[in-house]
């Protein structure tokens, strides 16, 4: 595949090359894979001592995360995606650098989450704090060097990955039985593995309209009412239901938050998701322009949870 990308200059340039970090992780799997289905020459950036396995036929460079290491490792490359694990996510500060050192055009920054604009709880104002630092070292960079470019991708709920390995989230798999919140009816959008790596792809496919910016992507809005029916649906049989409340969710995760437990996370996420009447996790509307650009594929419930049943049943645990 071969991407023009017109400059401040007027000169053109072209994304073939790109270079990912975490390529073995939950996200960064399917993205290599729609990378390399989609054409580019791709190559995997890899701790020296990182024992992951990679698919065959694709360059791996083994490196050690300093600056300098990293520029030569990407010296030649168009494009780089971070989407390293929050163990590593303290180093994307040194692969930013890098890239911009080493002449690469675009920067796709590790969020793949809600977003810097999200209207989060409180408790949660320290990871953000946290992840911003690496959202601002590349539009620093960006401003003083137009030939850098950075994009963030905004996925809401990372749907089948999250339903499939969170029961808290409503669903168990196993066991065929549900926890409906309240009236089960609160709406939120969410991004498929496949679509997670069909929204790499279109940032890299549209990098004029991409550049600079968070880009917001989707596959699906949807609730718990709707996905019951579907997985029902999917099982033929009917799925014992338990009924709460998410504000058993908001005091758990706060009093868990106070007494340094890190379960905390996973309860106020689930409180997020499910607050009657906020429709705070509609992070990417059916109208959003970014859907259409990127080109993503609109999914049903039943098509999510075909995914979630056949990864259950394989036992990919990804």
């Amino acid at each position: 595949m071969v991407v023009s990308l017109e400059t401040h200059s007027n000169t053109m340039t072209v994304i073939k090359k790109v270079a990912i970090f975490g390529a073995s992780g939950n996200f960064g799997t399917p993205i290599t894979s729609a990378l390399v289905s989609a054409g580019f020459d791709v190559t995997i950036i890899t701790r020296i001592e990182s024992l992951s396995t990679f698919p065959p036929g694709i360059a791996i460079i083994k490196s050690e995360y300093t600056v300098e290491r990293l520029t030569a490792a990407l010296r030649g490359q168009d494009a780089a995606i971070c989407v390293v694990g929050p163990a590593g996510n303290s180093t994307q500060e040194v692969m930013i650098d890098a890239a911009e050192a080493a002449g690469v055009e675009r920067f796709i920054v590790n969020d793949f989450g809600w977003g810097p604009n999200f209207r989060s709880l409180p408790e949660f104002q320290q990871i953000g704090a946290q992840r911003r630092i690496a959202w601002e070292r590349a539009r620093e960079l960006a401003e003083a060097n137009p030939r850098f470019t950075y994009t963030g991708i905004t996925i809401g709920n990372p749907i089948d990955w999250a339903i499939r390995r969170f029961p808290a989230m409503g669903f168990d798999i196993e066991r065929r039985s549900a926890v409906i919140y309240d009236a089960g009816s609160e709406e939120f959008t969410g991004t498929t593995l496949e679509g997670i790596g069909q929204a790499v792809v279109g940032v890299l496919t549209h990098p004029d309209a991409t550049a600079n910016r968070f880009v917001k992507a989707r596959s699906i809005q949807t609730n718990q009412n709707q996905l019951l029916d579907a997985f029902q649906r999917a099982t033929g049989q009917a799925w014992e239901i338990r009924r709460e409340s998410v504000k058993d969710r908001l005091e758990s995760g706060r009093k868990k938050h106070e007494e340094g437990n890190g379960g905390w996370i996973l309860d106020l996420l689930v409180y997020q998701l499910y607050e009657p009447g906020a429709a705070r996790c509609i992070v990417a509307p059916g109208d959003d322009p970014d859907v259409e650009l990127l080109e993503m594929r609109e999914e049903t419930p039943d098509d999510i949870v075909g995914k979630v049943l056949n990864a259950a049943a394989s036992g990919d645990e990804k």
